[in-house]
């Protein structure tokens, strides 16, 4: 688990998490709610959904992250003769 955290506060893990998460974010954020921006009916409920539809890649692209170079990590070792 400790590795795991490290792996995720990395400058670069959260930098593609964040790039994700505005490109796939924006993208989903249009499709589900596109008509109340353009309608101008954005409450604070909406706007909290927003925030989470724009989480939600943010931490798929962390998750993915940590888990491949953690696996990646564990090939290395492995290769190396460690055992695990």
């Amino acid at each position: 688990m400790t590795d795991w955290l490290a792996i995720a506060r990395e400058r670069r893990t959260v930098l593609r998490g964040l790039k994700f998460a505005l490109v796939v974010g924006t993208i989903l954020i249009t499709i589900n709610h596109g008509d109340a921006i353009l309608a101008g009916d954005v409450d604070a409920t909406r706007a909290m959904k927003m925030a989470l539809t724009a989480l939600v890649p943010y931490l798929v692209s962390t998750f993915s992250t940590c888990g491949a170079r953690l696996e990646m990590q564990r090939h290395i070792r492995k290769d190396a003769g460690h055992v695990e």
